[in-house]
């Protein structure tokens, strides 16, 4: 995250005056935002410990808890974390999946604000807007169903790319034949919604099919395979139900 989000700052125009591992031992007292970025089980540990910094005088004779905007860019974190530790807080998350080996662009990343008072959430508003395109206030209560979401969409799939990586090896095959395949379905979602987009023999439920393929796996990849199966016939015969129930209240 840190490492893309820098850059992303430093081409909007803003002046990045310190930049500190978890274990900083002094605070820069010019800064007008203090962004923490780490992990989310150190993340109490260092508002703690920046916290405690941030007692020093600032340039304009108040300490940084009362002048300075602390922010966190977790997404399953609360705000409350900075409850007690300084006067004005938020959370500054911008949703994608980070790499420090690829920078991403992040005029086409969602970002998602909330602040403890007005005053912050229009300097956050003002911050995410100069570096994205789109901003979305969201309360912490909301924003944990948002990275709910996300853990579906990237980090389960991506582990279904591993399983798929761990079959074709068995047969010496790369796992690079799947990635037109893998292109194609991410396409197909940005113009249906992905139950309109869902294929395979879940959707039909193709016992034969399933049944042979499961043959094919591990019992735990086989009961994984099962899950999932089971899942994508479910949610394929709610929307079928879903659009004719539509059809006949459009005909009405």
């Amino acid at each position: 995250m840190a490492t893309n989000l820098l850059p992303a700052l430093q081409r909007a125009g803003h002046e990045v005056t310190s930049v500190n591992s978890r274990t900083l031992a002094e605070l820069p007292t010019d800064a007008d935002v203090y962004i923490i970025s780490v992990k989310d089980s150190a993340l109490q540990e260092v508002i703690a410990r920046v916290s405690a910094l941030s007692l020093q005088p600032s340039s304009q004779h108040r300490t940084l808890k009362e002048r300075a905007v602390f922010v966190h860019t977790a997404g399953s974190m609360s705000v409350s974390l900075f409850e007690g530790h300084c006067r004005h807080y938020g959370v500054f998350y911008p949703m994608q999946t980070f790499s420090k080996e690829r920078l991403v662009n992040f005029q086409e990343i969602p970002l998602f604000i909330e602040a403890s008072d007005a005053e912050t959430l229009s300097v956050l508003h003002v911050l995410a807007e100069s570096v994205g395109q789109k901003v979305y206030e969201l309360s912490t209560a909301d924003r944990k169903y948002l990275h709910l979401a996300a853990v579906f969409a990237c980090n389960f799939v991506n582990h279904c790319y591993a399983l798929s990586a761990q079959v074709l090896a068995q047969k010496g095959l790369p796992f690079d034949v799947m990635l037109p395949l893998i292109d194609e379905t991410a396409r197909k979602v940005h113009e249906l919604h992905p139950l309109d987009a869902q294929t395979g023999p879940a959707v039909r439920y193709d016992e034969n099919v399933m049944r042979s393929q499961q043959g094919l796996l591990s019992d735990r990849e086989a009961e994984i395979y099962a899950i999932l199966s089971e899942s994508i016939h479910e949610k394929a015969i709610q929307y079928d139900q879903l659009r004719l129930t539509e059809d006949k209240s459009h005909r009405v």
